[in-house]
């Protein structure tokens, strides 16, 4: 039998709403939300908050509403539900440039308004806590407004933006009239969460981190004192828990970010040393940006509304985040992890089994995802793809591994020194012995790193090593020609150069995002030029069969190896080619255990 609801979150599959309703049910909270879009998005919610480790269906009611309705079009048995319910969070509204005023104004206007009234029938209610928006204090929406001047003011500032600006107006004005206890909540950009940097939303802000990961932010708009806050949603879900025990009275309202968030053009630098891409150094007045075309800029006009310099007075959320013992997380590293968290997730474009971040090895900004203290697996992709190669294989092995992307290619930027030193320091701070599973070129580094510390691995296992392969045509060895190619195939293109036909593996949505990057695909060219010479094909023959550690080879049947090692485990996996850990995972797992296993 489920609890009678204390707190109701109403756009709980919102990025603050979600948030909110798993802080309170973390604090034993029993808690009603309300979902629209019938229920595939409840059970969408209820399997995200069973992922964030909420699994007692008992402590949350879900209940069907619409807030463009007067009285939320809550059927009559679904307004009896939350009839306990103390404290209401308004945390909906349509968030997204290019919405049309009226679209603007039924969800954020109306919606808001309709949220209050509804509140205000409830017997217990403490305290409605509603979101605005941090940009609020810069000028106020006159309500009610003529529809002149209205019209203007949405012309000026963007719907989205004209349209909170003036439910912010709006619900002061409704509550005080009608005698609702109300906070509002303005709070900064929204970033991913403190510890893990997930967040789920991917447009403001994170869209200008997008453009700079992908090398499409050649300028900033706005100055070097433009100050965009940001505040991490886990802190921002614990301060709108706490409102209702702390705040009395008829009105209240916070500011919520942290006043130590670089300015924009420091901030950007900052994420771009973590990355390890360029930061632009030209900056743009946004007057300027904004007269240019879209095409040209890469920047919607409605998000030059919030390119100011502005301060904000955060003194009452302080108050009561002290209050409520509550302590911001340290903002640098918090961008950082929200930064690896986009760059994981592709920007929202892909869910990856082991979400990773970057961390300095050799000189390169390294990505890394997994266990980087004792995996017994470290996996070592080939060309031209990234360590999302190995998502099939990770499920399938007995232990934890480490997956990198190699220096300079996929999402590591490049080093000055050899992949073999790279490799060095990149395992030395691990606690185990691990089994080095390299596909196709990275089979190099991994074998003349297993020579030079045969104490430090417990074997390799070398998937389609080129070196013992025949080599490709002349055409793939030259990086003049195969680097454009590299840079503009499609991913199903890409995957028939790679003989998988028509197979659809989403490890090569990941490659081409990656080549499409400014210098990888010249990088990735000149490394599979440089993998078939012949003398350092001889070298690598040379060592493999000198090598003091458990060698095992896996092979395609359909790419054979041309050469023979003496004394070598050789695992052939019938109908693969060059890529079996993406088309055999399994298979590929089974032989990295059986090494492990000596």
């Amino acid at each position: 039998m489920a609890k009678e609801p204390d707190s109701l979150v109403i756009g709980a599959t919102g990025l603050i709403g979600r948030w909110l309703a798993a802080e309170l049910l973390t604090q034993g909270r029993a808690v009603a939300v309300t979902v629209r879009g019938g229920p595939d998005r409840a059970e969408e919610l209820r399997a995200w908050l069973r992922d964030h480790g909420h699994t007692d269906e008992r402590a949350l009611t879900v209940v069907a509403a619409d807030i463009t309705r007067p009285g939320l079009g809550l059927a009559p048995e679904d307004e009896r539900r939350p009839a306990s319910v103390r404290d209401v969070h308004n945390a909906a509204a349509v968030f997204r440039f290019g919405l049309g005023p009226d679209e603007a104004r039924r969800a954020n206007v109306d919606g808001a308004l309709n949220v209050l009234r509804w509140a205000g029938t409830r017997p217990r209610l403490r305290r409605l806590v509603h979101v605005s928006g941090y940009r609020t204090a810069s000028e106020t929406f006159p309500y009610p407004a003529s529809p002149e001047r209205r019209a203007a003011l949405y012309r000026r500032w963007g719907a989205y933006e004209a349209s909170k600006r003036e439910a912010d107006a709006a619900v002061r004005a409704v509550a005080a009239a009608e005698g609702v206890p109300l906070t509002v909540v303005n709070p900064a950009s929204v970033i991913g969460h403190s510890e893990t940097g997930e967040a789920g939303q991917y447009i403001g802000l994170a869209d200008l981190i997008g453009r700079l990961w992908t090398g499409r932010l050649p300028a900033l708009a706005g100055t070097r004192r433009t100050f965009v806050p940001v505040v991490t949603v886990d802190h921002l879900a614990r301060f709108m828990a706490a409102v209702p025990e702390h705040d009395g009275g008829p009105f209240r309202a916070h500011w919520v970010l942290d006043g130590s968030t670089p300015d924009l053009p420091d901030l950007v630098a900052l994420l771009a040393r973590h990355l390890g891409v360029r930061a632009p150094r030209a900056l743009l007045p946004a007057g300027l940006v904004r007269r240019l075309p879209r095409a040209l800029s890469g920047i919607d006009p409605e998000a030059l509304a919030f390119l100011a310099e502005d301060r904000y007075d955060t003194a009452s959320a302080d108050a009561l985040a002290d209050a409520a013992g509550l302590a911001r997380p340290p903002v640098q590293e918090a961008l950082r992890r929200w930064a690896d968290r986009l760059v994981a997730e592709r920007f929202g474009a892909a869910r990856p089994p082991l979400s990773g971040g970057f961390h300095p090895v050799a000189g390169s900004r390294t990505y890394l995802a997994g266990d980087r203290a004792a995996p017994e697996y470290v996996l070592l992709h080939g060309l031209p793809l990234d360590s999302e190669c190995w998502q099939g294989v990770l499920p399938e092995l007995d232990g934890p591994a480490l997956m990198a992307d190699l220096p300079g290619l996929g999402r590591s930027s490049r080093s000055d020194g050899n992949p073999a030193g790279w490799l060095a320091e990149l395992l030395a701070p691990l606690r185990t012995r691990p089994v080095l599973v390299a596909h196709s070129a990275a089979a190099a580094p991994a074998l003349r790193y297993a020579h030079a510390h045969p104490d430090r691995v417990a074997g390799l296992v070398l998937v389609s090593p080129y070196f013992l392969q025949r080599r490709p045509g002349r055409h793939l060895r030259t990086p003049a020609v195969v680097a454009p190619v590299l840079r503009t195939a499609p991913a199903r293109r890409l995957g028939a150069a790679l003989g998988l036909g028509g197979v659809d593996v989403p490890a090569l949505d990941d490659a081409v995002a990656q080549l499409r990057r400014p210098g990888v695909a010249r990088r990735t060219a000149r490394r599979l030029g440089r993998a078939q010479r012949a003398s350092e094909r001889a070298e690598l023959r040379a060592l493999a069969a000198a090598c003091d550690v458990p060698v095992h080879l896996v092979a395609g049947e359909h790419d054979p190896l041309i050469a023979d090692i003496p004394a070598v485990t050789v695992t052939v996996i019938p109908g693969a080619g060059h890529h079996p850990q993406l088309t055999h995972p399994a298979a590929v797992a089974a032989a990295a255990a059986v090494t492990a296993r000596g």
